[in-house]
């Protein structure tokens, strides 16, 4: 599904973000930024050494929810991984929503800084972290829509989604947010 925004296109697909061709990919990171599972897993094996390397050295004490970091790519095809770490979901109760809001927003601004013309977002949090995936879905969807909307970048927006189940949600919220 495509919808544009403004200059800027939003699409939602089914893959492996680690293949993207982005500028840049996102990487759904925990604040320790130490690697672990999923796509935090999928992208650092596809990446090689170098990102676990430069995080280790440039953010010794990690990243708090919320916000991201930046290295290059590695062996991946995009140039920068931005480690983008979202909240773990404690019922609502802790601000989720909005942590959730500004790791979307940091990412984004991280790519207008680096010139990025090209981003692809996984569903930060909804898997380990427990995030149910409706409510994040509509948070990053309004999130990404509103930075699109306001500063017209980056050109083109991806959100990479594991399987069909989530690329559903997706699709729903975008058709409901954009007919």
């Amino acid at each position: 599904m495509r919808k544009q925004i403004g200059s800027c296109l939003l699409e939602l697909d089914v893959g492996d973000i680690s293949l993207e061709q982005t500028d840049a990919i996102v990487n759904a990171a925990n604040s320790a930024l130490a690697g672990g599972g999923g796509v935090d897993g999928a992208i650092h094996r596809a990446a090689g050494p170098l990102p676990m390397q430069q995080t280790r050295e440039r953010y010794p004490e990690g990243c708090p929810a919320g916000h991201a970091v930046v290295t290059d790519a590695g062996r991946l095809s995009a140039r920068y991984i931005f480690h983008a770490v979202g909240p773990i979901w404690q019922g609502g109760r802790f601000q989720e929503a909005d942590l959730l809001r500004s790791v979307y927003s940091e990412c984004l601004r991280l790519a207008r800084e680096l010139n990025c013309q090209s981003i692809a977002f996984p569903a930060i949090s909804t898997g380990a972290y427990g995030y149910p995936l409706d409510l994040a879905t509509e948070t990053a969807l309004l999130q990404i829509i509103e930075d699109l909307r306001t500063w017209q970048q980056p050109a083109h927006v991806r959100c990479i989604c594991f399987h069909e189940g989530i690329l559903g949600a997706y699709g729903r919220v975008l058709e409901r947010l954009i007919p």
